[in-house]
């Protein structure tokens, strides 16, 4: 895959867009930091901020064992702005192994420029913490398709005067789509996109399901106004102390901490979006407690 075209700025305005996108948009921060689920949604322990080592495991659905990567200098000192860039939206290490799209490069492949060169500017920044993370390992057929999934860097247009191409933008390279449009083996399941009931098992045995966020009235949030749209990312402000997890009820991959540090402009304009996109009928149960 080629490397992308880009220079990278090391500007304060910069480097404060890198931030806001990599913890609050495209949640980079998320699965690469260690995340605490004494609490509800898992917010992310302080100081673990691009340590690496989520485990995405046999346990949770995956075809191997995958480990998200040290991104702090630490780790990267050695690779150049393009190597970063590759990794983020063709999803190729330095030394040109794919990555399990667990990471959804797909849909950071539709980062602008100044947005994926902001993110690598702020990747820069972050305190180096030497911390070896272990190798992931892909099962057979997965070793194989692994290497046909990586693709080309292709930048969206966006309209930045249109509210609904702005959240478009938006919806996808934070990857919603990753986790509520359902699929089976890997490919997402047509006529469904955003409809949710993507199953997340718990290691107590519990399994919460993604929602449908499309316009249907019944089943989506087709009657959600744009002030309730907004509220429910508010209401996991950090500000307002986190929510302690209960043993026995539903908890979360969805890092509601982080995406709740959107701008309310950038909210809006998702909803704006999302009002758009096909209604799919699909009532889905959020939750199951564990059985065991």
């Amino acid at each position: 895959n080629d490397y992308p075209d880009i220079s990278v700025s090391t500007d304060a305005g910069t480097v404060e867009r890198g931030r806001y996108l990599a913890n609050h948009v495209t949640v980079c921060v998320d699965c690469h930091s260690e995340r605490d689920w004494m609490y509800f949604s898992g917010p992310i322990k302080p100081g673990t901020e691009g340590r690496g080592g989520e485990r995405f495991g046999h346990d949770l659905g995956f075809p191997g064992e995958f480990y998200a990567r040290n991104i702090t200098p630490a780790a990267l000192k050695d690779w150049s702005d393009q190597d970063i860039g590759r990794a983020i939206v063709s999803g190729v290490s330095q030394n040109g192994r794919p990555f399990f799209p667990v990471m959804p490069y797909p849909a950071y492949a539709n980062l602008k420029k100044s947005d994926l060169a902001s993110i690598i500017a702020y990747l820069r920044t972050l305190h180096p913490i030497d911390h070896t993370v272990s190798a992931s390992s892909a099962d057979f057929p997965m070793n194989l398709i692994l290497r046909t999934i990586p693709g080309e860097y292709h930048p969206m247009d966006v309209d930045d005067n249109d509210p609904v191409s702005r959240g478009k933008y938006l919806v996808t390279v934070a990857g919603c789509a990753e986790c509520h449009t359902p699929a089976d083996k890997g490919k997402k399941l047509p006529g469904m996109d955003l409809a949710g009931g993507f199953p997340f098992p718990f290691p107590d045995g519990s399994i919460v399901r993604s929602a449908n966020i499309t316009p249907d009235v019944d089943t989506g949030i087709g009657g959600w106004d744009e002030k309730t749209f907004v509220q429910r990312f508010k209401k996991y402000d950090p500000s307002r102390g986190y929510t302690p997890a209960v043993q026995g009820e539903m908890n979360t991959y969805m890092p509601w901490t982080m995406y709740s540090g959107m701008t309310e402009s950038d909210l809006k304009d998702m909803y704006a979006y999302l009002r758009t996109v096909k209604p799919v009928k699909n009532p889905v149960r959020h939750f199951t407690a564990s059985q065991k």
